[in-house]
């Protein structure tokens, strides 16, 4: 996976110059970005400072684990369904 290029304050940094009335080429060219990457920037943190990005990185990072214990126990839990539907038998 690729490693991250701008850091939070980055980010906000060059929304903030979109924001003051900076084109978008001219932010592209500066930053070595392509203008889709701003707009999608634009779209998620739009009005967010330095502190809400940190936050939202960390509480979607939580949420990425929790949905890896969730997705742990579901299996755990078919598993033990399957074990228990099977008919035992003893050998005669």
């Amino acid at each position: 996976m690729k490693g991250k290029r701008f850091s939070e304050d980055q980010l906000v940094a060059i929304l903030k110059e979109g924001q003051a009335g900076l084109s978008v080429s001219e932010l592209s060219r500066k930053y070595g970005i392509s203008e889709p990457t701003y707009y999608h920037w634009k779209a998620q943190y739009a009005g967010m400072t330095v502190s809400d990005l940190r936050k939202l990185k960390a509480l979607e990072e939580e949420n990425r684990r929790l949905k890896g214990i969730v997705a742990d126990q579901v299996l755990d839990i078919q598993t033990l369904k399957h074990l228990l539907s099977k008919n035992w038998e003893r050998p005669k």
